[in-house]
């Protein structure tokens, strides 16, 4: 029997690599002579990088850059030499998860250390990129990361207006000459699962902002200066739209990819399984597992198991999932190409005991082993 596990982090608890050796482990104490392949998967966001690059023996490099606030720090992106591509989590230099609950305000961070990160991968040859841009702290539109390249946002002085959010109240004018003209030769593509527009009820100052620190005051104003950007931003680019599809996501980084880097936005975990190869390991698989830390009804908006899920039945493979818990909504999964799904809690506990490491791995390993001694009864029957 040929499987091929592909089951996304159990954040907080296994990563990728953890979750798909505990159902190695599950299925292999069933059929010993089983072919198990682990996949590893991820949706664009927190281990996005380390997945692709472990999937197809990249190189991980570290570099210096700014954080949010400016402080300089260590982040690491991945580099595929054969492709000369470049793999980047927006979150290594401009994430949430590095600032205290007290560091965090949309209107002083800035997405500077991203610009940073893809210019050193420039620098190293590399002139594709994969950039994930999930778990931001920023809502600068991007500024920041065009400032590294080169851009240069000017007041009415002709000054460059300071970093973070609250720099574009002062925008009057975009100079894009100075520019790297090394972008020019560089193709983007962006993971990217929302579809927010940049401004308005649902652009990234309302929906998101709140999530990052912004007082109500705050969203209003950053709304107001990012169209503003945005109407400037168009004479830099006429084509440049607000509305797209995504350029609300990452506070506005969608619309800085979109309108200066001529980037594609696509599903996290659609760019995870073409750099991984995925699709044909699932096409030459017997079964498939996937599965993720929870399963709900938003599992079948884009995240990883869903994909993993339709790829694997466009070859008419049998899916079934694994997860930490499961809520009611979790049935729509059945309705996207996973045919069974099964929460892994063995035992009434604590959130902290479910969600250790090796607690979570032995109830995976056990779960999986059930899981296939069911299947192999009913092959033997």
């Amino acid at each position: 029997m040929r499987i091929a596990v592909a089951i996304d982090s159990f954040k907080g608890s296994l990563s990728t690599f953890e979750a798909g050796e505990a159902v190695k482990e599950g299925v292999l104490r069933i059929y010993s002579d089983a072919e198990v392949l682990v996949c590893p998967l991820a949706d664009g966001g927190e281990g996005t990088m380390e997945a692709i690059v472990s999937a197809v023996d990249g190189a991980r490099r570290t570099v210096e850059v700014s954080d949010p606030i400016g402080r300089r720090i260590k982040a690491i992106y991945g580099i595929l030499p054969q492709s000369g591509t470049a793999v980047i989590e927006m979150s290594a230099a401009a994430g949430l998860t590095l600032l205290s609950q007290p560091e965090r305000d949309p209107l002083n961070t800035t997405t500077f250390g991203v610009g940073e990160m893809i210019l050193d991968a420039i620098d190293q040859g590399c002139r594709r990129f994969i950039l994930g841009i999930g778990g931001s702290a920023t809502n600068d539109g991007g500024v920041g990361m065009l400032e590294a390249f080169g851009y240069r946002f000017l007041d009415r002085d002709g000054r460059q207006i300071v970093r973070g959010g609250v720099g574009l109240e002062a925008l009057v004018r975009i100079d894009a000459d100075g520019a790297r003209p090394e972008l020019s030769e560089c193709q983007f593509f962006v993971a990217c699962d929302v579809e927010n527009p940049l401004c308005g009820d649902r652009g990234c100052s309302a929906v998101y902002g709140p999530q990052k620190g912004a007082t109500p005051e705050a969203v209003k104003k950053m709304d107001a200066w990012l169209a503003n950007y945005a109407r400037l931003t168009r004479e830099v680019n006429p084509r440049a739209d607000e509305h797209a599809a995504g350029a609300g996501a990452a506070g506005g980084m969608g619309f800085a990819c979109l309108s200066y880097l001529g980037a594609t936005l696509r599903t996290g975990v659609e760019l995870v399984m073409e750099a991984t190869g995925l699709e044909a390991h699932l096409s030459n698989a017997d079964l498939v597992v996937t599965g993720e830390g929870r399963l709900d009804a938003q599992t079948c908006m884009g995240k990883a198991p869903i994909g993993v899920a339709r790829c694997a039945k466009r070859y008419g493979k049998p899916v079934v999932a694994f997860s930490g818990c499961v809520s009611e909504g979790a049935r729509a999964c059945n309705e996207n190409g996973i045919d069974a799904y099964f929460p892994i809690l063995r035992s009434v506990g604590t959130l902290e005991e479910a969600m250790d490491t090796k607690n979570a791995y032995r109830n995976l390993a056990d779960t999986a082993e059930q899981v296939f001694r069911l299947i192999s009864a009913f092959k033997n029957a």
